[in-house]
């Protein structure tokens, strides 16, 4: 059991494993580490997309809008995602093979439908917070251990964010799938060994 220590299992929802609406590949890969992992952390917290049917990161809310193109929004460059994660559907639940009943919390982040929120800590503002830092820092917890998706979007800016906010940061990389939009997985990995992050691998626990 790793005291004072927490797991953060991102995003592991239907519309981001084989056949969702914005699937990564082999994501559903990740189930059976995140499960065990579980077993090894005194603090469990998933996090869930759950955004809004109008939400401004959906291509299909902008006229002439493509998916996975760049617009400006008044927090910076925004991706025009598929429509994913929406509210109350199905896609938006978890893998239904992930164990959630001992989590200790559930973070849902990307509800406020002008910001889009990758990390599991802020809004892509990078001001508005999820509650989660306070949380663990009432847990006392002085470190966290993230797996998830995807590896190079939302495990990325929430490992960012977590070393930002003082907790040691470790992404378990082989608990993880990446979509690697246009070099995006090579730009987090080189982002978070810069943030202070640091790689294990499943099997340095199990």
């Amino acid at each position: 059991m790793k005291n004072n220590a927490a797991l953060l299992m991102i995003d592991i929802q239907t519309d981001f494993c084989p056949g969702g609406a914005l699937a990564v590949n082999e994501g559903d890969a990740v189930v059976p580490l995140a499960n065990k992992l579980q077993q090894h952390f005194e603090i469990t917290v998933p996090t869930q997309d759950w955004h809004p049917s109008d939400h401004s990161s959906f291509a299909d809310n902008h006229e002439g809008g493509e998916p996975f193109s760049l617009i400006d929004m008044p927090y910076g460059p925004q991706v025009l995602w598929p429509r994913h994660c929406v509210i109350g559907s199905n896609g938006a639940e978890f893998h239904t093979d992930l164990e959630t009943d001992s989590s200790d919390m559930i973070i849902r982040k990307g509800f406020r439908s002008a910001i889009d929120s990758y990390s599991a800590f802020f809004e892509n503002d990078k001001t508005t917070q999820t509650g989660l830092t306070g949380y663990l820092r009432e847990r006392e917890a002085n470190a966290v251990y993230l797996v998830g998706l995807a590896l190079d979007f939302c495990v990325c800016y929430s490992a960012v964010d977590a070393a930002k906010q003082g907790f040691e940061a470790t992404v378990i990389t082989d608990a993880c799938r990446a979509i690697d939009l246009d070099g995006s997985l090579d730009n987090a990995m080189t982002e978070m060994k810069n943030a202070g992050v640091n790689f294990a691998s499943s099997g340095d626990f199990l």
